[in-house]
């Protein structure tokens, strides 16, 4: 995947922070774009984070069905998780592996990265491809906050699930999900 191109960067007017939350910080900026045109715009402030589609040695994939507040329902995803200060994407991913799906993995492909929401927000999602999978000998206990389920599932039941919109998937693990079927030949 190319990297983004260069910047051309606004000219910052006014920045209020208005909320700093537990991961996030939300702005309201006004500023000059690189065409001339002022305007308001809000700004999710995001770490970044790391995604991981972890496919077990018999070619099942391990998938999470995790409740989700802001949509009151639960989704598949992958295993993934935000950035710890100082802390690079791939230890990111390895410990939030450990810590959703009971798995550690010996072979760690980057798949990329990709923007989820770049009209709002500046989080970038760093992908990993996770094989040579292992079972942690203690069942992952999760975050607190975490209301999540481990599943495995075939990939033919996994597009099965993508594509009649049975199950809902959320952006970063379809993203994830396509580019890994192209490294695996799926």
């Amino acid at each position: 995947m190319a990297p983004l191109p260069a910047p051309e960067p606004s000219r910052h007017l006014e920045t209020n922070a208005v909320l700093d939350a537990r991961k996030i910080r939300f702005e309201v900026n006004r500023v000059e774009l690189p065409m001339g045109v002022v305007g308001t715009f809000g700004l999710i402030r995001h770490p970044g984070a790391s995604l991981a589609v972890p496919v077990l040695d018999d070619g099942r994939v391990v998938v999470l069905r995790q409740y989700r507040f802001a949509v009151a329902t639960r989704l598949l995803e992958f295993p993934a998780g935000t950035l710890d200060e100082g802390e690079d994407p791939l230890s990111t991913m390895q410990r939030e592996l450990q810590e959703e799906a009971g798995y550690s993995a010996s072979r760690w492909d980057p798949l990329g990265a990709m923007l989820p929401c770049p009209g709002y927000s500046d989080e970038v999602i760093h992908l990993f491809l996770a094989r040579d999978l292992s079972p942690l000998a203690e069942p992952p206990a999760g975050d607190d906050d975490e209301d999540l389920e481990v599943l495995l599932m075939e990939p033919g039941e996994l597009d099965a699930a993508l594509a009649s919109g049975d199950e809902y998937l959320d952006g970063k693990s379809v993203t994830a999900w396509l580019r890994a079927k192209q490294l695996l030949g799926i």
